[in-house]
């Protein structure tokens, strides 16, 4: 890390721009920061589920999250600049599928909710989502590491078998839709 800030407030991005890690400034509505804006509002969110009573295990795991998704905020900040790599992305998929034995497959689709946490965990999810889709759009114009956008892509997998498997911890049923319910 360059430079440590000792002071939070700088005026530069008063006219409607911001420093990005390689020094250069660019639009606060760019492609390159809605992408890191969104990736940064999902690691908030994730921030926000760990406040909650959550198991041992699902903590670990978020707080790696965390840590992993800062790294993809600074490859998205820092043009050419590039950490996670697949291996993490394997990771992921790892605990996809560790977390997903453990429940029983499903037969319908299910609506966020439930506990407290699974559903803080589907809001999450959701935010994921749309961080990829901004990493996606950006990278149609500019370079993206490409397992940092796949991360993104498991990562909203697990967070959906992660909000289930809440459920199941807290003893919750998953929200089953139920089509046409209102008619």
């Amino acid at each position: 890390m360059g430079h440590r800030l000792s002071r939070i407030y700088t005026r530069t991005g008063d006219d409607g721009t911001t420093g990005l890690g390689d020094g250069s400034r660019t639009g606060k509505d760019s492609l390159r920061v809605e992408a890191f804006g969104a990736v940064d509002e999902l690691n908030s969110l994730i921030g926000q589920l760990l406040s909650l009573s959550l198991p041992d295990d699902i903590v670990a795991q978020l707080i790696a999250i965390q840590h992993d998704l800062f790294d993809i905020g600074a490859e998205l900040c820092i043009p050419g600049h590039a950490v996670i790599t697949e291996s993490q992305v394997e990771g992921l998929e790892h605990s996809l599928d560790r977390l997903n034995a453990d429940l029983q497959p499903l037969k319908e689709f299910i609506l966020p909710g439930g506990s407290p946490a699974a559903a803080a965990c589907h809001v999450a999810r959701t935010v994921c989502r749309r961080a990829e889709r901004r990493v996606v759009t950006l990278g149609c114009v500019e370079p993206v590491n490409g397992p940092g956008r796949r991360y993104l892509n498991r990562l909203s997998d697990l967070l959906f078998v992660m909000a289930r498997s809440l459920n199941r911890a807290a003893g919750v049923a998953d929200v089953l839709w139920q089509q046409g319910k209102n008619r």
